[in-house]
């Protein structure tokens, strides 16, 4: 048997985004959304058990198979709107809660206009029991929209024959629900925190748990949108002042002192931390036919089960340094340096946040980097932990020793084999190093406590295949290290 969710749009229309600062609209609606939609009306029919019941049966499923129509981006502009009202007595008596007087934040409504305002969920071989579907039913009679209140929709589930399954041209999730889902948006929902989207879902396997390493599939990308992007040679100065600017952001809102250990790589102590941390990685055109290696993007890779992308403090940080551009219609956060160094050019880039892969930036997907893969290839090089002692076929084998603790470092298994090399696996990446001849600028240009270690490209291969991200190597928070999964050897 097959349980199918039939969602029409009534107008038309659907207006939802990943996060508050996002341009794209989120079409179709991912299962994480839907099951949003469905736990806020159990919570507004009063959190019947049953119907509870049915949510955490739901929740257990794999992830559905989705069939949507093509659909139109509207153009969404930037407008300004009130914020919510004060809480506190001190401020609900300011003049600024004049309408005259109130001040306006800068927010987008990104919709879509399908070709066909219908969707369709479709959970094979679903086997619930008559009560569940009844519990469901009754949920989805009571979902008025999915996304932004102005999305008006009729839901309604269905039970059919296996004999009639998803159309042939359905589609997997880019997200998808869990178990545990409704008690995190419960919580959520009780701490006043946006909860974050579902974690992503890999094209050609959806019901395995692999092993994976301390960071987050929930990336911020920071698409370069204007100034001069140093070469990839430099990435690691680059993330280090990404991450300085950080810094700066929270001085800037007056929580220079709160700054936490996740986000500044220290801790109180200012002594680094011993802690899974932010890492800053680049973005490149790189893995492609004719691809040259060039820096597209910086992406902020929480580690794993941190929701620091969306802590208020680090978001009014964020937006305090990376204001709303109007002739630009998207928030631009310029990173710079004042001056260069004899290695590296003072450079000043523009850069945007966004949760939401540029439609046509294929190179920009972090989904590029999650596998399933046994087989990883370094991107950028690894920085190798401790100075090699050894020469010959013994410094060989302490590179391949020191590769494999560094996987170890983050939570991944021993590798079955690593090969490493002065140059990359996939196309257009650039070389650990360059021949004796090359001019200075082929070196890759690392900050000073990582100047003096070694680099080296790697190939590594594990016995069961492992869920990225896979970034290794003492300069992972730098995003070096940085691994991308072999296509050949994709599960």
């Amino acid at each position: 048997m097959t349980l199918v969710l039939e969602i029409e749009y009534l107008s038309g229309v659907s207006f939802a985004a990943i996060g508050p600062d996002s341009d794209t609209p989120d079409w179709p609606p991912q299962p994480d959304r839907v099951f949003s939609a469905l736990v806020a009306s159990w919570a507004a029919r009063g959190q019947n058990a049953e119907e509870a019941a049915a949510l955490r049966w739901l929740e257990s499923l794999p992830a559905p198979q989705m069939h949507a129509s093509q659909a139109e981006s509207r153009t969404a502009p930037v407008v300004f709107v009130p914020p919510n009202d004060s809480r506190s007595d001190r401020q609900k008596n300011a003049k600024g809660l004049l309408p005259a007087l109130r001040n306006r934040q800068p927010r987008r409504f990104p919709a879509a206009r399908p070709l066909t305002p219908i969707l369709h969920l479709y959970w094979l071989e679903a086997k619930p029991e008559q009560k569940t579907v009844e519990a469901l039913q009754q949920l989805a009679s009571d979902t008025s929209y999915i996304g932004h209140s102005a999305s008006l929709t009729r839901c309604r589930f269905l039970y059919v024959d296996n004999n009639k399954p998803a159309p042939d041209d359905a589609e997997h999730p880019r997200r998808r629900i869990y178990l545990g889902r409704l008690d995190e948006l419960c919580r959520d929902f009780k701490l006043e925190r946006r909860p974050l989207p579902g974690p992503p879902v890999s094209e050609t396997s959806r019901e395995i748990e692999y092993a994976s390493a301390v960071f987050d599939t929930h990336w911020l990308i920071l698409e370069h949108i204007a100034g001069e992007m140093p070469d990839v040679r430099a990435c690691a100065i680059v993330s280090k002042t990404i991450r300085d600017t950080l810094l700066s952001g929270y001085r800037q809102i007056g929580c220079g002192d709160q700054i936490p250990e996740v986000v500044s790589g220290h801790t109180i102590e200012e002594s680094p931390s011993q802690q899974p941390h932010l890492a800053i990685v680049p973005l490149l055109f790189a893995g492609f036919p004719h691809a040259d290696g060039h820096v597209m993007a910086f992406a902020l890779v929480p580690p794993r089960s941190q929701t620091i992308l969306e802590d208020d403090t680090f978001r009014r940080a964020l937006r305090k340094l990376a204001p709303v551009d109007e002739r630009r219609g998207r928030r631009v956060l310029t990173v710079k340096t004042r001056e260069g160094t004899p290695r590296t050019q003072a450079f000043r880039i523009d850069l945007s946040p966004t949760f939401d892969p540029p439609p046509g930036k294929r190179s920009l997907d972090p989904s590029l980097y999650l596998g399933p893969s046994r087989t990883w290839a370094t991107l950028t090089p690894i920085v190798l932990d401790r100075h090699l002692k050894r020469t010959g076929e013994a410094r060989q084998e302490e590179v391949e020793q020191q590769i494999a603790a560094a996987c170890s470092n983050i939570g991944l298994p021993d590798p079955e084999g690593v090969v490493v090399d002065k140059h990359c696996a996939l196309e257009g990446a650039v070389s650990a190093y360059a021949s004796g001849a090359s001019p200075p600028w082929m070196s890759w240009r690392l900050p000073a406590f990582l100047a003096s270690r070694q680099l080296t490209h790697a190939v590594v291969r594990f016995s069961e295949p492992i869920q990225g991200p896979v970034i290794l190597g003492a300069g992972r928070y730098l995003g070096l290290g940085l691994c991308r999964p072999s296509t050949r050897e994709r599960i």
